[in-house]
């Protein structure tokens, strides 16, 4: 797996974030993904492929090219646009919705599904109507990049529609296939279909159910994230079980086919056809796409067993097999730690990020929250800052990247000098808008605070004497044991909270992971300067 670190900044202010599948089918930190192990024989790659948070992945070939995008859930710019040349190294070139909101959805930006046809890149996502439930939309776009038209939403079921998925049928019609969330209320969750006019703006005539979740099976409460594709005269749909996400997740993938769209759907017998394993647990939501050469492969998501949830859902991508019986599987029937590159070779591993803000643009791998879109200007002089407006919220405005591993290093420096009285800045690790920790410089000040379930406390309170700037250091270990130092001269570090790592295991939500990065609160109208932010993983 291989993540490119690419510099990158903005000279413009900010508001907030615009999207894409086929037939068969980050930027500084986040880049793309690879990994060169090397067997005697063959090079092989390490699973994640798309390292961090980059839940219910979608992918699309168009000629020699792959596209993918994924959830986003709360955090913007929204759904990552990626590329790759060989689905193992992967850099993100955009968002579907780079600096707004599409206006009719406010929250819950899940699912995307990246599809293309006859000159056009289509996005089916998931998404919370403003004062409703969860519905699907589309958007489109001539160019995988965008940018996007957003055509609004297509189904919003009473209790929610989610992850949809276009198909033609056996006639060549046009089809959104999609899951009613059900489980929300305790219900069942009946896959659906329906016909999809060509401009993929409107749903026609009636919709009808492919299947649903059966009690007491492996798939429990759920069955959601339909994928389909054809193959020797069937539909096959790969689809996920049982709970997807947190602590109590169960998920795992299975399989249905059927001669025509309609059905009758067979589940196959052998389900699920992915399990859990020593590295990996809770697989599923991913989407097939067919190589050059007719090989098949499954991008998906998983939790690693070993940090768990503070990472995230991270993208993985194993090869389908077929057996005579034209069933699919997988390898010893859970993800692949490690597996034979696809195209013979991929680039070495980069995790990490370094950003000094000399460019003219931030790089795309930088995030905030969609309920608090941050205002900043990237400046090259002084070797190139970051200007962050502050925000008076409980955490303030906020600059986020996501954390690949449970064991990293992050760092910034704060200029003080044009630090305005009233202001807290510095480093922080998110978990959403209630629930922070972190690091600052405030009037003399350094402070060490926390909001847990919306509730701040001030932990640690340090007078330092005036410098032109200061440096900050957050240490994680395990994804939840926090330690927090500073420093005047990036040479001597003094901790805090008299060196005991504090505990962050409340900070991931149900459904992401982990972001650390940059903080400004205070008054409206006041900034702070930050010269530099790096983050440095370190791998078991």
């Amino acid at each position: 797996m291989k993540r490119i670190v690419t510099l990158l900044s903005f000279s413009f202010l900010f508001a907030y974030g615009c999207g894409v599948k086929s037939t068969s089918p980050q930027a500084s930190s986040d880049k793309a993904q690879s990994s060169t192990a090397a067997a005697s024989k063959s090079v092989a790659y390490s699973n994640p492929v798309l390292p961090g948070d980059y839940a219910d992945p979608s992918v699309v070939r168009v000629g020699d090219d792959y596209w993918a995008t994924a959830t986003s859930s709360e955090w913007a710019p929204l759904f990552p646009l990626l590329h790759s040349k060989n689905l193992i190294d992967w850099e993100t070139v955009g968002h579907v919705f780079p600096s707004k909101l599409p206006e009719w959805a406010d929250a819950h930006f899940w699912a995307p599904e990246i599809s293309y046809e006859n000159g056009k890149y289509y996005i089916y996502y998931t998404a919370k109507k403003k004062g409703g439930n969860l519905c699907v939309g589309v958007a489109s776009a001539s160019k995988p990049t965008g940018p996007y038209t957003d055509h609004g939403p297509l189904v919003c079921q009473e209790v929610g529609s989610i992850d949809g998925f276009p198909i033609r049928d056996e006639k060549g019609d046009l089809y959104l296939i999609w899951k009613e969330d059900g489980n929300s209320r305790q219900l069942p969750t009946p896959i659906w279909g329906q016909r999809m006019n060509e401009a993929r703006t409107a749903l026609e005539g009636e919709k009808f159910e492919l299947f649903r979740n059966e009690v007491g099976t492996w798939e429990g409460g759920l069955v959601e994230g339909p994928a389909l594709m054809k193959r020797n005269g069937y539909f096959y749909m790969f689809y996920a079980g049982d709970k997807c996400c947190g602590r109590e997740c169960t998920y795992g993938v299975g399989v249905a086919r059927a001669k025509n769209l309609r059905g009758p759907w067979e589940k196959f017998a052998g389900n699920p056809i992915m399990k859990q394993n020593d590295a990996w647990k809770c697989a599923g939501h991913g989407t097939m796409v067919t190589d050059q050469q007719g090989r098949d492969f499954f991008l998906y998501h998983a939790y690693t067993t070993n940090t768990f949830v503070y990472p995230g859902r991270q993208g993985l991508l194993d090869e389908v097999t077929w057996g005579a019986d034209n069933w699919p599987s997988f390898q010893k029937n859970a993800p692949s730690v490690s597996a034979v590159v696809p195209y013979g070779k991929n680039a070495p591993d980069v995790l990490d990020l370094k950003d000094e803000f000399t460019g003219s643009t931030l790089a795309p791998s930088w995030q905030w929250s969609v309920t608090q879109a941050p205002l900043f200007q990237v400046k090259s002089a002084n070797n190139g800052q970051l200007v962050l407006t502050a925000s008076s919220s409980e955490i303030g405005s906020m600059l986020g990247q996501r954390t690949k591993t449970g064991n990293y290093t992050a760092h910034t420096s704060v200029d003080l000098a044009s630090l305005p009285q009233g202001t807290l800045a510095g480093l922080s690790a998110f978990g959403d808008p209630n629930n922070s920790v972190g690091v600052g410089v405030q009037d003399g000040n350094i402070v060490l605070w926390q909001v847990k379930r919306k509730q701040k406390s001030e932990l640690a309170k340090v007078p330092v004497t005036a410098q032109k700037s200061l440096q900050f250091r957050l240490t994680v270990q395990d994804g939840n044991k926090l330690a927090f130092a500073w420093s005047s001269d990036n040479k001597t570090w003094n901790p805090l909270n008299n060196g005991q790592a504090l505990d962050g295991s409340f900070l991931p939500p149900w459904d992401r992971g982990v972001r650390v990065g940059l903080t400004a609160k205070g008054p409206a109208n006041a900034t702070a300067t930050f010269n530099s932010f790096s983050l440095t993983h370190q791998t078991p």
